[in-house]
């Protein structure tokens, strides 16, 4: 998919996306990659057991690697820092943002979120394959891809995945505004995510690359979350994801406070941090940073691109920094492989994650990671945690906040040790 192409579709979109809010298309353990002391490793290979799904597109190759051990937090323990940075509509094109980021994950001791678009993986000649609810055969607001592009985007997701980042769901054909995805049922929704996860199992026999190397992932097991495009039809979506098995969602608008299950899922949504140089806070993606700075046009003043990145880094790491300091609610960032007003949200993205991703009690993690370890606390220590409000600290102390014993931890519970 060409970056001319996909530019070309951000200026549609942002039709159906401008408002300020909307989104567009996210105890101790054993050091972790790239930790002090910890050792060096590079991409793992699968593990010996080998079990092809289907035609091969997928396969079995036993546990994720690099993905750590949920602990649940000690009596009195400060809570680690968590940040998420995840990308909408993970794909490889020219511009090479996926394979670039996975780098910056590697280098700066993180795992990501990819939410893969699964029409990134079905060819153009293929495209009457996808029958998007609401909409005619094989139409789709993102278009579809070529088979270099097929290859490519499984290539990255393949060494994304064996270095401990998720692929979630980006789902496919993008559609926001009337007749989009807000109005789709529960059913129309399970028909969509349906047909995301086949266009991952079956991308093989689509592209007739019968030889390629298959991607190393049950993917049926492996997708448990996503963000619906434009934060759009999150009500009936959850319903639809709670009943197929999912575990969280990104698809709202919360305040940096720590998430609670929803319909029994995360609550993991996008979140307002502040915008440097005004009174109202911003989402916490590239999309809405530039739709307040340059409106519907991806590529505004060149003058302004320096400023415009500069407001965005400096906005998320505001919002770092009053959780690190603060009530140490997680901080979930969203954004796009783009390069809207020349690049200027990546080079941010990537300062960000220089700067926080290293310090001392930060956890940069996918949401798969942050879901374990929610999954593993004592529910009574979380509902502690939600009394904090946006940037609060506990007055006392957190030695004297989470004091109390933790109740024993439910069998089954990832992570927890069996009695």
């Amino acid at each position: 998919m060409a970056a001319t192409r996909r530019i070309a579709v951000g200026v549609a979109v942002a039709a159906v996306c401008a408002s300020s809010l909307a989104g567009c298309a996210s105890g101790p353990e054993a050091p972790r990659r790239g930790a002090p002391g910890a050792p060096k490793k590079g991409p793992q290979q699968p593990g010996s057991v080998v079990r092809l799904i289907g035609d091969g597109s997928t396969a079995y190759t036993g546990a994720q690697p690099h993905l750590p051990r949920p602990e649940r937090l000690k009596a009195g323990e400060k809570p680690p820092q968590f940040v998420v940075f995840s990308w909408d509509g993970a794909g490889e094109d020219s511009q090479r943002l996926f394979s670039h980021f996975r780098e910056v994950a590697k280098a700066n001791n993180a795992t990501m979120t990819f939410f893969l678009s699964g029409v990134y993986l079905l060819p153009q000649e293929k495209r009457d394959l996808y029958r998007p609810p609401q909409h005619t055969s094989g139409s789709s607001d993102i278009g579809f891809n070529d088979a270099k592009g097929v290859a490519d985007t499984v290539k990255q997701a393949r060494l994304a995945w064996l270095e401990g980042n998720e692929i979630g769901t980006h789902f496919n054909g993008h559609f926001c505004g009337d007749g989009g995805v807000g109005k789709w049922s529960v059913d129309e929704w399970k028909s969509e995510i349906a047909q995301a996860k086949q266009f991952v199992k079956t991308w093989k026999t689509n592209t007739g690359m019968k030889n390629a190397a298959s991607l190393p992932f049950d993917y049926d097991k492996e997708l448990i979350g996503g963000r619906t495009p434009c934060l759009e039809g999150q009500k009936n979506f959850v319903k639809a994801a709670s009943e197929l098995g999912f575990r969280y969602d990104s698809s709202g608008v919360n305040s940096q406070v720590w998430p609670e299950k929803k319909d029994g899922l995360w609550d993991l949504s996008m979140q307002l941090v502040p915008l440097p140089g005004h009174t109202f806070e911003q989402l916490s993606m590239d999309y809405n940073f530039m739709v307040n700075q340059s409106g519907a046009r991806t590529q505004g003043d060149p003058a302004k691109f320096g400023y415009w990145g500069k407001q965005m880094r400096d906005g998320l790491l505001k919002g770092f920094y009053r959780a690190y300091d603060g009530n140490r609610a997680p901080l979930v960032v969203g954004n796009h492989f783009e390069s809207w007003n020349g690049g200027t949200y990546m080079r941010a993205v990537e300062d960000v994650v220089k700067e926080v991703c290293n310090k001392p009690e930060v956890r940069c993690v996918s949401f798969r990671q942050l879901a374990d370890w929610l999954d593993a606390q004592d529910p009574r220590i979380l509902a502690e945690l939600r009394t904090l409000g946006v940037g609060e600290a506990p007055k006392q102390g957190w030695a004297s906040f989470l004091s109390a014993r933790p109740a024993p931890a439910p069998k089954g519970v990832p992570g927890v040790p069996r009695p």
